[in-house]
Formats: structure tokens, C-alpha cells, sequence
């Protein structure tokens, strides 16, 4: 027979296990839906400290740690504690005080003094801390266009897998015109093609956080050695770390390794090279040195393209529905911003349709995008002003906004300053500070001049005309 004191104790043990107990099954679950990477990175390191009062608290490596996944998985850990029994309010987050280990228990201790790990298979990607793929995102449902076909064709070559013939690819542009999703396409046509290479993508934020994870472990020539030992290396939205010293610092170096190893390197960002702001000089000039690609706002075919798929993959899912002819025209005409918003339209117009029960007519359509369209009406910005300009007269887009004065880049120049002024409601001085910090008084005489030459000469005419209507869609 168990005595009391004995049945007390068990009892408090018990208590003391089964948050852990239901942490552990909630994480078994995470582990399938937020997929091995994410779950090896941001999952496994979190230590649940208590749970109780509709409080989960969890001991975090870092205070950026406990931001990133309050973001992004909050809502993930909240559902699967539910299912588990244990139902939340929120989550909290406290930085580990304890120093002598990592928070799923492993060792700090330096990494040249402990046996080095056994050699992994070359074919063996699960290792890598890289972010997940989106299924979605491949070379056959990335619709091509003029605006994205040097891209597109350029991801293409990549992809083969073959020998390097241009290091790196740099693909850049505004939001939602695809340069994710040719970088997606690209590691799943190599994980198709040449499965035994190591291929790495993540972020630029997650690349800056695993290297503050290293150093804060001290475990940064584990850091090298994985980063180095890749095949392919891709990271996405490389305009995070700029600004970020020791960051950019590991990164140099982590290129000029994989480049003398003749490994590939595809990177992207919202601007080219020479125009991201805080970045280190030798870092633009590597980035330079490989192929420099700008994918293009999209045109009016382009985005009635990407219309059509779509709508014919809905076609599939709401057979019932009818879709009047001029709607995707319509959309195409008015949602000019970005694919995100253009494809998220659609898809909002299909399920009120099916909801409603009616035909997808221009009046629905209408009516059920009126938020969207309201906001998407035409606003021509400086930038694109400048991209559009510098294509037209094909001169490079660093030096029509840089100091060169040569005739050849000095007119164009002035045109973009001129049409800056005619179709953005940004002030002189405002334009002035796009056009690499000019003064005001500088803008005005370009506007002042190209004013005068209209005047008299045809052809200047004929091209703000045409750069007009190719800007206001």
C-alpha cells in the first residue's frame, strides 16, 4: 500500500510533468506543420518554463528569438496547445539567463575543442538551416512576360545546374513581382535535377540571425564551415543587411569563399546593388560582378496572363461559377501595384461569387473590390519614373541618378526629373533627394528645360508621350 507522503509526492511530480507531457505532443505536431526546417530552427530551441492561467512561458536564446517567433508562430503553438488540452491566451517569452548551455540543452563549449561531427552525404539537405520551399512557387506557374523574361530566362540557366557561366545572379525589383518565386523555382528545379547537391536558401534576416546565434554560442567556425560547404547558396531580401557590420563582414567573406569554389550564388533585392543604401562598397562591387537583372513592373499583357491562369485553376475548384467576359480585362487595367494584389483580388472575387451564388460580372466585381480597386488606382512613383526612363534611352539607372553630367545621360535625366514633377505629387525638394540628393533648384531647371525643348522639338514630345501612357498604364 502507497503511504500518503509517498501518494503526495507522486501527485506534485505528476503536476510538475504535464505541461512538459503536453509540450511535447504539441510539439510533435509542429513539427508536421510548420515543416523540419522551420521546426529545427525556431521550434526545437523554445523551452517551456510554465503553463498555467492561460500563459504559456517559454525560455527563448535571444530577445530577437522570442520576437521573430511571437510573429510568425504564435498562432501555431496557441492551436496546437488547444488540441493537446491546454488552451492559451498568450504566449510570453523570456531570454535564457543560463549560459553554460543552449536552450535545447547541447553544449557551448567551443567548437575546436570538441570531436569533429561525421561528414554528411552530399545529398543530405535536411541539415541546412534554410527556409521552407513554397510548393506553389516553380518555373510552370510563374507566368513570363517582357517585363520578367531576362529573369525568368536567366533562373532558367541557373537551375540546369550545370557549369556556373555567371556568379552571382542578382535579381531585383519592387514587391510582388516575382523575384521569390523565380528563387523558389530555382531550388526545386535543382532538387529535381541534381539531388545530390547541397542547396541552401533562406532569408537575409535569417542569415543574420544564424551568424548572432554563432557568435552568441560560440560556435562560429561551425557557422563557416556549414554556410562554406554548400553547392548553391540563396538568399532572399539581401538589403536586411546593410547596416549590419559583423553581418556584412561574414557574409564578404562567406561569398568569396563559395565564389573560389565555384559554387552558385543567387541573390535578390528591392533595389540593385549600387543603390542599396548602408551597404558595404566591396559588397556592391562582388554583387556586381555577375549578372544584374531588374524585373520590370508588370504591363497590362503580363498581368492579364497571370489573370487567366489563375481564374483557370478557380475554374477547376468552383465548376458552377460563371465569369463574364471583360472582368479579367478590367482587373488587369486597375490593379496595377503588384501580382500579390492582383492574384489576392481574384481570389476574393471568386469566393463571394461562389458564396453569393452569382455570376462574376464587371458590377460584382465591382462592388466586392471596391477597397482594392479604390487603393490601386494609378500612383506613379519617382522610382519608377526613373526605371522607366533609363530603359527607354538604355542608359543605366545608377548613372541617371548619379553625378555623371555627359549630354547622353544629362537629357534623360532631366526628362525623369521633368515628369517626376508632372505625375507624382512629391515637392521639388523631395525629388531632388531621389535624384542623389540635388537640390531643388536642380530640378527645377531640368523642368524648366525639357519645358522649353517640347516647344520645339517633335520627337522629345513623341517620348513624353509615349513615357506617359506607358507610366499611367
Amino acid at each position: 500500500m502507497v503511504s500518503p507522503q509517498r501518494r503526495q509526492k507522486r501527485t506534485v511530480v505528476d503536476k510538475n510533468e504535464m505541461p512538459n507531457d503536453t509540450w511535447g505532443k504539441a510539439r510533435d505536431e509542429l513539427r508536421q506543420t510548420v515543416g523540419k526546417n522551420n521546426f529545427v530552427t525556431w521550434i526545437e530551441p523554445l523551452k517551456l518554463s510554465s503553463l498555467a492561467n492561460g500563459v504559456a512561458r517559454f525560455e527563448v536564446p535571444t530577445t530577437f528569438f522570442g520576437d521573430w517567433v511571437s510573429r510568425n508562430y504564435s498562432d501555431h503553438i496557441r492551436h496546437q496547445l488547444a488540441n493537446h488540452g491546454s488552451p492559451v491566451d498568450r504566449l510570453e517569452f523570456a531570454v535564457t539567463r543560463n549560459a553554460a548551455t543552449r536552450p535545447n540543452g547541447t553544449s557551448l563549449e567551443p567548437a575546436e575543442t570538441r570531436p569533429a561531427a561525421p561528414a554528411r552525404a552530399a545529398s543530405n539537405n535536411d541539415d541546412l538551416p534554410g527556409a521552407p520551399l513554397d510548393a506553389r512557387f516553380t518555373f510552370d506557374s510563374f507566368v513570363v512576360g517582357k517585363p520578367n523574361e531576362l529573369a525568368h530566362a536567366a533562373a532558367r540557366r541557373v537551375a540546369e545546374g550545370g557549369p556556373v557561366t555567371f556568379n552571382p545572379l542578382f535579381l531585383y525589383g519592387g514587391v510582388g513581382l516575382g523575384k521569390t518565386h523565380l528563387m523558389h523555382a530555382i531550388a526545386h528545379e535543382l532538387q529535381a535535377r541534381r539531388p545530390e547537391l547541397r542547396v541552401l536558401y533562406l532569408s537575409a534576416e535569417q542569415f543574420m540571425y544564424r551568424f548572432v546565434q554563432a557568435l552568441r554560442d560560440r560556435q562560429i567556425m561551425d557557422f563557416k564551415g556549414l554556410f562554406r560547404s554548400v553547392d548553391v547558396l540563396m538568399v532572399d531580401d539581401v538589403q536586411f543587411i546593410a547596416g549590419k557590420d559583423s553581418t556584412q563582414d561574414e557574409f564578404f567573406h562567406t561569398f568569396n569563399a563559395l565564389v573560389d569554389q565555384n559554387k552558385q550564388i543567387v541573390i535578390s533585392a528591392d533595389r540593385a546593388p549600387g543603390e542599396i543604401k548602408d551597404l558595404e562598397e566591396r559588397i556592391k562591387s562582388r554583387l556586381q560582378c555577375g549578372l544584374v537583372v531588374d524585373l520590370h513592373p508588370t504591363d497590362y499583357e503580363l498581368r492579364l496572363g497571370i489573370l487567366q491562369q489563375k481564374a483557370e485553376f478557380y475554374r477547376q475548384q468552383y465548376r458552377d461559377l460563371k465569369l463574364a467576359d471583360g472582368v479579367l480585362e478590367f482587373l488587369a487595367h486597375r490593379i496595377t501595384t503588384n501580382v500579390r494584389v492582383l492574384e489576392g483580388a481574384l481570389t476574393r472575387l471568386f469566393a463571394f461569387a461562389s458564396l453569393v451564388g452569382r455570376e462574376i460580372t464587371l458590377e460584382l466585381t465591382q462592388d466586392c473590390l471596391a477597397d482594392i480597386l479604390r487603393a490601386s488606382d494609378r500612383k506613379v512613383t519617382v522610382e519608377e519614373i526613373q526605371r522607366k526612363v533609363a530603359e527607354h534611352y538604355n542608359v543605366r539607372l545608377s548613372d541617371l541618378i548619379g553625378p555623371k553630367r555627359l549630354r547622353s545621360i544629362a537629357r534623360p535625366r532631366q526628362i525623369a526629373m521633368y515628369l517626376a514633377k508632372q505625375l507624382t505629387p512629391r515637392s521639388l525638394p523631395e525629388i531632388g533627394r531621389r535624384f542623389g540628393g540635388r537640390d531643388h533648384t536642380t530640378i527645377m531647371h531640368g523642368v524648366r528645360k525639357i519645358e522649353e525643348l517640347m516647344a520645339t522639338d517633335s520627337q522629345l514630345a513623341d517620348d513624353l508621350q509615349m513615357l506617359k501612357r506607358l507610366l499611367q498604364g
